[in-house]
């Protein structure tokens, strides 16, 4: 049976219903609001700044979430995890001042924690003897066990595989902290002591923020201060509502995207299937259809608290409707915008809406899918007017022992490049979550047995387009001893697909050079071996083109040439653009000759999305295994 469960119910189950809505003074209401987003920021900034990990301090990758007592997400800059699963697990009547809780356990947090590495700290906010608030924080640590070194076996069927998961648990009573479940936890990771540090560092900047939000309740008072928080929700709900939504005719549209490979299974199409109702002001996203989950670790059980991290996650994609780039930008997400969605899953067993014990740590591949499924199918709502897609998260890195023998662990985010969009081109080497980067060269070498010996933009890689897609990175490390490579990554035969006569990006691909011969390593690899003096090259995904590439303007392409992010080949092939070496100049008639006998020789009809060459392969049954590597 189908289920369907407002997000707004759900959590009156776990929490009680929200107070009442009040008129309230919009002075103290902008003061209200600039104080939680600086509350968020305080936080984050306080943990970049104590902790140890390169994936949390250097590349950035961890968020922080500030609820009210129902545990509504107040603030929205980017997603975060929820805390629902630990007011479900201890009743906050029972909760006391200087509790802290954590967890990570992927089935039990309510869908908000995609895979094992991302421990998550949860701080309850008092005033008058009685919770208030909630502030959560949860960062991507280096290593919490399991069977290869980062906690993300490309090749695991099984969560056993994946390391060691914590269901909501009291870390600290009153202060005090329970050290033998802390010592359970360091003991079953590979870096102990930096685990230990990014813990302290996650948990004391949330006491910090839990403080600073008490003094906004002991200033005006519970009632002003939840009155101002239900208006911020209200806020955001009224935008989508009466701004953003009414720019999407009323009806039904469907459109389905794939994940290519699960890292176990040969390579196939694993499909997430979307129908979108849009009727007056409320949206219903139906996932019926979807794939069974499968057999390796791409699953993400999004079916908890009526699929409210769901809808906080995507969501944001209809900013793209704003009729300004600037007010999109103006626009952030919160709980509010769970009460003009509805969510209906399919039954227990899909890729969505997976069974324990099924292996998730590689769910960013159907996290980011369902991103590009609600902008594909708005796209045809709107006739194009939305960004092309991207892929803007795979994992890469090295474990060994370095020249001492001393064991080392390099994890690694590389972005890519983002979607072309109707009025400008896309991005180049973006991260998806804000504020995160590329690990940089000089620490990357100075704390690791690695050379970086090129860190660029990936020429060619952005789709062709009326506004091209965003270049991805080309990055290339060589290996100092002999190691072990690990990579997660999608898109290695499906380029991100280009909107409205946009061409797809170029999909990923890693290699390692064995004498002067690349091994194509695909895209889930737990350690494959790397020899003293390789390089393993990795080129990143390229966001899909926007528009018809033949409409594109010729200074456009030249420019681009110029610049490195395309060759004059592609200028030719795919722009119809004739450049004149040795200096990129354009040849105009050369040029108007070349697009009307390339605009001559297409079909007649053009599709709204090319999902690329890589998909028809596929279909044909032509996509080749990887190998698949293990330690």
């Amino acid at each position: 049976m189908n289920s369907s469960v407002s997000p707004a119910k759900e959590k009156s189950r776990l929490t009680g219903p929200p107070r009442a809505a009040r008129a309230v003074d919009p002075i103290v209401l902008q003061i209200v609001e600039g104080t939680l987003n600086s509350i968020e920021a305080e936080i984050e900034y306080a943990i970049e700044r104590t902790a140890r990990s390169p994936m949390i301090r250097e590349a950035h990758d961890y968020r922080v979430g500030l609820f009210d007592r129902h545990c509504r997400k107040l603030t929205g800059r980017s997603y975060s995890a929820m805390p629902n699963a630990v007011v479900r697990d201890f009743a906050p009547d029972t909760m006391r001042p200087g509790d802290v809780f954590l967890m990570n356990d992927t089935y039990l947090t309510e869908g908000s924690i995609g895979h094992l590495p991302d421990l998550c700290s949860t701080v309850p906010v008092f005033h008058d003897g009685e919770v208030v608030a909630y502030i959560q924080a949860f960062g991507h640590h280096d290593d919490i066990g399991g069977r290869v070194p980062g906690s993300m076996p490309g090749t695991a069927t099984t969560v056993f595989e994946e390391g060691l998961a914590i269901p909501p648990v009291k870390l600290y009573a009153e202060g005090v902290r329970n050290d033998a479940v802390f010592t359970i936890i360091k003991r079953n990771t590979r870096v102990p002591d930096m685990l230990a540090a990014d813990l302290d560092s996650e948990i004391q900047a949330c006491v910090m923020g839990a403080r600073r939000m008490a003094g906004l309740f002991e200033r005006f008072g519970t009632e002003t201060v939840e009155a101002c928080f239900q208006a911020i929700l209200d806020k955001c709900r009224d935008i989508y509502r009466n701004e953003l939504l009414p720019k999407i005719a009323d009806g039904e549209y469907f459109w389905e995207d794939y994940v290519e490979h699960d890292g176990v299974t040969d390579p196939k199409l694993h499909k997430l299937a979307l129908k979108m109702t849009k009727k007056g002001g409320c949206i219903t996203l139906d996932f019926t259809g979807t794939d069974p989950q499968s057999t390796g670790p791409i699953n993400w059980p999004a079916d908890y608290a009526g699929g409210a991290f769901l809808i906080k996650w995507i969501a944001p994609i209809l900013r793209n409707l704003a009729d300004t780039p600037e007010r999109a930008a103006e626009i952030h997400v919160n709980e509010g915008v769970c009460e003009i969605f509805n969510i209906v899953f399919p039954p227990k067993g899909t890729l969505i809406t997976p069974e324990w014990p099924a292996a998730t740590n590689a769910r960013s591949f159907v996290l980011l899918r369902c991103l590009g499924l609600l902008a594909g199918v708005v796209a045809q709502a709107v006739d194009g007017r939305m960004p092309a897609d991207q892929e803007t998260i795979r994992y890469t890195g090295f474990f060994g022992n370095d020249a001492t023998g001393k064991s080392f662990l390099s994890r690694e985010v590389l972005g890519g490049g983002s979607g072309g969009r109707s009025y400008a081109d896309g991005s180049d080497a973006i991260h998806i979550v804000p504020d995160s980067r590329n690990q940089p060269a000089e620490f990357t070498e100075t704390r690791f047995p690695l050379l970086v010996e090129k860190l660029a933009l990936r020429t060619d890689s952005g789709g062709a387009g009326k506004r091209r897609g965003g270049l991805g990175y080309e990055k290339h490390y060589r290996a100092l001893v002999d190691c072990r490579t690990i990579v997660t990554a999608d898109r290695v035969r499906l380029g991100c697909y280009g909107l409205n006569g946009g061409k797809a990006g170029q999909p990923f691909c890693v290699t390692v050079d064995a004498e002067g011969r690349p091994r194509d390593l695909g895209g889930l690899v737990d350690g494959e071996p790397v020899l003293a003096g390789q390089v393993v090259r990795v080129v990143t995904t390229g966001g899909g083109g926007w528009g018809d590439p033949l409409d594109r303007e010729p200074e456009f392409v030249q420019r681009d040439a110029i610049e490195g992010r395309v060759s004059a080949e592609a200028a030719r092939q795919d722009y119809g653009v004739v450049l004149q070496e040795p200096d990129n100049q354009v040849d105009a008639a050369a040029t108007i000759k070349l697009r009307d006998k390339m605009r001559a020789g297409r079909a007649a009809r053009s599709v709204m999305i090319d999902r690329g060459p890589g998909f028809e392969m596929m279909l044909r049954g032509e996509a080749k295994p990887r190998m698949r590597s293990g330690v």
